[in-house]
């Protein structure tokens, strides 16, 4: 089985990933510990497990894909990972996007930890907050698309989004704020249940709301 534990929230995502691990310690699994500072033969017999009668092991490969020939070989093995009897987690703090996916299918579990991160004029991911308050479609979208490429959560996002409507909706001062706070609320409520049944990454179902023409 493959865990996978990713973000620029280092800290966060390794507490989570030691969390899961120490469980299977209490058990009597030993880690063996891998990383970029092994060699490549290191990795190899670490993701081959002892043969058909050998115990499950725990695995942690951490910083794997930052190394180009190491990347290769791992990616490659995925399949017979998800599928091992061995306990395989892997820790990696911002792999390309079409790596974290590629992993992510494959993970019988995945967990990404971003923190939120301060762009051009010291603001934040807030700063789509008030673009969603003022209704300026266009600043929303570069605003989102900015936060994308900072690799920031979409849940983290969706949250700020979220929370940025139910603010709106305790400070309208009329009823036609009001009114478009509600439906803000309602729309963002459902995002992720829809994008769930249309089978699509909720980076994607914000994409939709975004321009929708919040």
């Amino acid at each position: 089985m493959l865990y996978f534990y990713s973000g620029s929230d280092r800290t966060k995502a390794r507490a989570a990933m030691n969390a899961s691990v120490a469980l299977l310690e209490k058990r009597g699994m030993v880690p063996l510990r891998i990383s970029d500072a092994n060699s490549v033969d290191d990795l190899r017999a670490a993701l081959h497990s002892g043969g058909m009668f050998a115990t499950a092991r725990t695995v942690i490969l951490e910083g794997i894909l930052g190394n180009d020939e190491m990347r290769e070989i791992l990616t490659a093995e995925l399949p017979t990972l998800k599928s091992s009897t061995d306990h395989f987690f892997m820790l990696d703090e911002k792999p390309d996007a079409a790596t974290r996916k590629l992993v992510e299918k494959h993970a019988e579990k995945f967990e990404r930890f971003d923190a939120a991160k301060k762009v051009d004029g010291g603001t934040t991911i807030f700063a789509l907050a008030n673009a969603l308050r003022a209704g300026n479609k266009k600043t929303l979208w570069v605003g989102y698309q900015r936060e994308l490429l900072n690799d920031a959560a979409p849940e983290a996002i969706h949250g700020v989004l979220f929370w940025a409507a139910k603010d709106m909706f305790l400070k309208s001062r009329s009823d036609g704020e009001k009114i478009r706070a509600k439906k803000l609320i309602a729309n963002l409520a459902e995002l992720p249940h829809e994008a769930r049944r249309r089978g699509e990454d909720l980076e994607y179902a914000l994409e939709r709301f975004v321009l929708s023409g919040v």
